[in-house]
């Protein structure tokens, strides 16, 4: 039987614990020999992260790291690149003293590095040379002191464990750029990198060199690929070619350097890697065969294939719209991390027969797929051009609303900002939909996933694209009937958050806020932020101090007095990008104004939540405040949120 009842208001069977209880991450997916490697991360362990193993072939998956360890790193604050592995030799990194350790196959754990603040990622393994490659962030003082920032080098690190008592006990290979990534040595013992300077992210302009490894260091560099405008990234070594990605065309494509001259593989408008916010990606992989196993994607929308060196032919292995968290291949076979546009994400292994086979998921239950809320490809006109969003509507067969009546609407303004929303299935929008609300996931100008042009649409206007295509995209689903005006939420985290406080303080479109550890004060970020962002609004804004004008008439903290709807913070009190003070300051400015806000503040939480119990009260609270501003009684039994000012 159907029940009718207002949109927003409708019993959910996916309730608020369901989005922690029996979720895992899966991530960071290798291949070596005959085994498969993983890492897992749950909420329910304080967002803890392990090291899983199982035979290729199958077998039953079992934990390797120690149950004390936590394998992610810090470099560039967003980590990644947290282990690396070959011939049964594991190098992984432990969060809990930053030491690069070695797993052997009898469970023995050896320290590596020497104790001290100093974090590593990207381990390339080489068991035969008996050595580890590594990118080093070093933070102790006197570096610090010398260069006014970390420090960030390329290191050889012996696998003995005798450096392990002195952190200096390395070779340094590479330094004097401020950002390496990447590091790649082939059979023959040559060293692959990328490297960058302020005031470039690595989607603006790197640098790709291939120097020989020898006994005392490198010798003689070589400069592949990179510029001034054009992003080369994520070298792979094919036999004596290597492989890398880059912009070039305004697209990132394949290329391939024989040691001669470089050649593009495939030329598309379409996007064989993604922005270079963490360590550790793997957008494609080579296989025993030579050929890559590939994800594209096209207008934003996913594809994996295999492609052929030698004639660039693309071949799907995959059903439409599947794409991939990460891409594995070696003797035994490929593997990825796969998304899917109806269902939750999956370790699985690809057979020869190009069918491929669940290793694990990242849930124990998936929701019933009457409920599930497929994306639908949604465009209209902004300043720069055609603008991008997935629309997912409300979706519950066991509820209906009243005649004539459009559903409140979540514009979700992305992270980043240079990253991009994916139409996958994320159990988080499944809750809101299955609620009765629609959800407009935004790919506002400066998103990645339609070319180098479409990204640098934002350059020097963040705070303003963003918002106006946030704001005009809510609109044009008003327009079409697939929102109600007056109950348009947005949402975001990071620099979502700042868009979403942004939108509040510059429109007066929507009529409530959620903001999670979102920037509130530009002047501040530009000024207290980790190194990995130190320049990044340089770009986005303008240089600092010179252009202090732009930042705070963008700065939504000097505008509360214009904040046109209720707003809820929340925000983590060991956030090393976003400084808690900033949410502090959002809510008094608003308290003191007299407008309605409520604040949550959670201890032990970073930039992101990873605690299951963080992840819960957050959602609750949203759960309650869009139920009060919007007067209606929501279905779930959720503590009533304490918003001041809310008459």
């Amino acid at each position: 039987m159907v029940t009718t009842a207002p949109y927003g208001s409708w019993r959910s069977p996916i309730g608020v614990e369901d989005l922690t209880a029996g979720s895992t991450g899966l991530d960071a997916v290798q291949v070596d020999g005959d085994d498969l490697y993983w890492l897992e991360s749950r909420p329910d362990q304080a967002g803890r992260v392990s090291l899983w193993t199982r035979p290729f072939a199958g077998g039953e998956p079992r934990e390797l790291t120690p149950g004390s360890a936590n394998v992610r790193t810090r470099v560039n604050e967003y980590g990644g690149g947290e282990y690396g592995v070959r011939d049964g030799v594991v190098v992984y990194s432990d969060l809990g003293d930053g030491r690069l350790r070695r797993l052997d196959r009898d469970g023995t754990v050896t320290v590596l590095t020497g104790e001290g603040d100093a974090w590593y990622g990207d381990p390339f393994v080489d068991a035969g040379r008996r050595l580890v490659v590594a990118v080093r962030e070093d933070h102790r003082d006197a570096a610090v002191a010398e260069h006014g920032e970390a420090v960030t080098t390329l290191v050889s690190v012996p696998l003995d464990g005798s450096a392990a008592d002195d952190l200096d006990a390395v070779t340094v290979l590479a330094a004097g750029a401020d950002f390496y990534s990447t590091p790649q040595l082939s059979d023959d013992g040559r060293l692959a990198w990328t490297e960058w300077f302020h005031p470039n992210m690595p989607w603006d302009s790197t640098a790709l060199h291939v120097a020989p490894l020898e006994a005392d260091g490198l010798g003689s560099v070589e400069a592949v690929a990179g510029g001034p405008e054009e992003s080369a990234v994520q070298p792979r070594w094919r036999g004596s070619d290597l492989v890398f990605a880059s912009d070039r065309t305004g697209w990132w494509n394949l290329h391939l350097f024989d040691g001669d001259s470089v050649r593009a593989l495939h030329e598309a408008e379409a996007e064989f890697a993604e922005p270079q916010w963490v360590l550790g990606m793997n957008p494609y992989a080579v296989r025993p065969d030579g050929s890559l196993l590939c994800l594209v994607v096209t207008d934003g929308f996913p594809s994996l294939v295999l492609l052929d060196v030698e004639s660039g032919e693309l071949t799907p292995v995959a059903e439409p719209g599947t794409g991939a968290d990460g891409l594995a291949a070696g003797a035994a076979g490929s593997a990825a991390v796969l998304t899917h546009p109806d269902r939750p994400a999956e370790l699985a292994t690809l057979g020869t027969d190009g069918t491929w086979t669940t290793v694990r998921t990242s849930t124990r239950q998936a929701p019933d797929p009457a409920l599930v809320s497929v994306a639908r490809d949604v465009t209209w006109p902004g300043e720069g051009g055609v603008v991008h969003g997935w629309y997912h509507p409300p979706v519950n067969p066991d509820f209906a609303a009243p005649e004539g009546d459009a559903p409140p609407l979540i514009t979700l303004s992305h992270g980043g900002p240079t990253s991009q929303s994916r139409a996958v299935f994320s159990l988080s929008t499944q809750f809101w939909t299955s609620r009765g609300y629609a959800v407009l996931d935004v790919n506002y100008g400066g998103s990645t996933g339609y070319g180098r042009p479409y990204r640098e649409r934002l350059k020097g206007r963040w705070g303003i694209v963003d918002v106006d295509d946030c704001a005009n995209g809510a609109l044009a689903m008003v327009e079409q009937g697939l929102a109600d005006r007056r109950r348009l939420v947005v949402k975001g985290g990071s620099a979502g958050g700042y868009t979403t406080l942004r939108a509040l303080t510059a429109t007066d479109v929507f009529t409530a806020g959620v903001s999670s550890y979102g920037v509130g004060d530009l002047e501040i970020l530009a000024r207290d932020t980790h190194k990995f962002e130190s320049r990044y609004l340089d770009g986005l804004v303008g240089p600092y101090p010179q252009d202090r004008e732009i930042y705070v008439d963008r700065s939504p903290i000097h505008h509360v007095d214009e904040l046109s709807a209720p707003i809820l913070l929340l925000q983590g009190l060991e956030d090393k990008v976003v400084p808690p003070n900033q949410a502090e300051e959002m809510a008094d400015a608003a308290r003191a104004k007299g407008l309605p806000v409520a604040l949550l503040m959670f201890a032990g939480e970073g930039h992101g939540f990873r605690r299951s119990e963080t992840i819960v009260a957050s959602y609750e609270a949203q759960v309650s405040f869009l139920a009060q501003v919007f007067g209606f009684a929501p279905a779930d039994d959720v503590p009533v949120l304490a918003v001041e000012n809310l008459a």
